[in-house]
């Protein structure tokens, strides 16, 4: 049931991403979907590692909304930079400590931060719930913005570690 699940969500995201619907291509989709579950299968026979998904649906659903709307006012934060003619970048590796109970909102934590414009997660602190974080244009206030972040995803997921 799970394989059927997961091929029937990769199949629609390759025919609604691609936009044709010519039998070469919905055939290459269709190899590219066997692949992709195959090289899944064996990597889940040797570690036996999946990661449960464990997130609040309405929660993550505001959560994407309210992280798009960040990224387009990072996109005119940085396009204003560039433009401008003295471009004032003031770069800085930040250790950004995050509160996420999980390995997957941990991920999703360092994701949205490199989704972000002007950031890019950098490394993990092995052993610590820490992530380094290199911004382009450093102001005092990325530190809240950061944890007010952190705070989201943490709101977002459905069961907390320990």
């Amino acid at each position: 049931m799970r394989l059927l699940g997961s091929a029937t969500v990769l199949a629609l995201l390759w025919l609604l991403m691609s936009g044709i619907y010519k039998p070469l291509v919905v055939g290459l989709g269709a190899l590219s979907v066997a692949l992709v579950l195959f090289v899944t299968r064996r990597m889940d026979a040797i570690d036996g590692d999946r990661p449960r998904l464990a997130f609040r649906p309405l929660a993550t659903l505001g959560y994407l909304t309210w992280l798009l709307v960040e990224i387009a006012k990072a996109n005119w934060a940085v396009s204003r930079l560039i433009l401008s003619r003295t471009m004032p970048i003031r770069q800085m590796i930040l250790d950004v400590p995050g509160s996420q109970a999980t390995d997957l909102g941990r991920t999703l934590f360092a994701n949205s931060i490199t989704l972000t414009p002007g950031t890019i997660s950098v490394e993990t602190v092995e052993g610590e719930n820490v992530i380094q974080v290199h911004a382009v244009a450093y102001d005092e206030g990325d530190h809240e913005a950061l944890a007010e972040m952190g705070r989201r995803v943490s709101a977002i997921e459905a069961q907390r570690a320990g």
